[in-house]
């Protein structure tokens, strides 16, 4: 991340967060993006009611759209102090996510009337909450994430589920075949996946890539021993769609997925 200072590399000491900002990119999902901003909402709710302490920032990333995702977003930045809307142009899940963090961690957040910008937040003690607008996360999202980042993690890979509704039942059964629920899966996923700024920044932040960036970081992150923890106690629902948004990205693998003939059984 060009122009950003990184911290020394290597785990930070310091565990308590108290700050927590949400990325979120978004090209062309008007069918979904409301379900997953009242999602994000809902966590957002939650955790400062658990946690009033907690500044909470939404970040969203408006990246080449040409439906009705601007306007939808704009209905919540209106409406929430807490949202913001990027505009880009970079036809890039990475870059877009990229994009997100660096504006939520030092642009100008939108302020309540009367209140005066405060300082950026210190990367060792905020949270980046990284999801999709066609993903629906669970009410106890940004709970979940900070007690486990306060127990030590500095990286937390959720596990997620295809959506049901309008899927093939045969692809989602061997989706679910291949994806058992459960703690310290192997999988890393954008559409839920929170890190440490600090650790973020050390390893790099999210690459231009097109697809992989979510993996591309998680490896940078076990590379300077950060703590990485996997856990399926924070599922998000994502779509089970087949037309990818991006190349080799969670649609392609589901299309390719689909495409593989069942295991010939041999007759007697």
């Amino acid at each position: 991340m060009s122009g950003l200072a990184a911290p020394a590399p290597g785990p930070q000491r310091h565990t308590g967060i108290d700050t927590v900002a949400v990325v979120l990119p978004a090209h062309n999902e008007d069918q979904h993006i409301d379900s997953a901003l009242r999602a994000v909402r809902r966590a957002a709710d939650e955790l400062q009611r658990m946690r009033p302490e907690v500044v909470v920032r939404v970040m969203v990333v408006l990246d080449s759209c040409n439906d009705r995702s601007a306007q939808i977003t704009a209905g919540y930045v209106d409406a929430d102090p807490r949202f913001g809307s990027l505009d880009v142009r970079l036809r890039s899940a990475g870059a877009s996510r990229a994009a997100g963090v660096r504006a939520a961690l030092f642009g100008r957040p939108r302020r309540a009337p009367g209140l005066r910008p405060g300082p950026a937040p210190w990367p060792g003690r905020t949270w980046l909450a990284n999801t999709d607008a066609d993903s629906q996360v669970p009410v106890n999202w940004l709970v979940r994430q900070l007690e486990f980042a306060e127990a030590g993690a500095d990286a937390v890979l959720g596990s997620v589920e295809p959506d049901p509704a309008g899927m093939d039942p045969e692809l989602l059964r061997r989706w679910l075949e291949r994806h058992p629920f459960e703690e310290d899966h192997p999988h890393i996923y954008g559409a839920n996946f929170g890190v440490r700024a600090s650790a973020y920044l050390a390893a790099g932040g999210f690459s231009k890539q097109v697809s992989h960036e979510d993996r591309i970081l998680v490896q940078g992150l076990r590379g300077l021993a950060f703590a990485v923890l996997a856990t399926d106690s924070m599922r998000v629902l994502t779509s089970g769609r087949t037309h990818a948004r991006a190349p080799q990205g969670f649609g392609t693998y589901l299309r390719a997925l689909g495409r593989q003939r069942p295991p010939t059984v041999a007759s007697n």
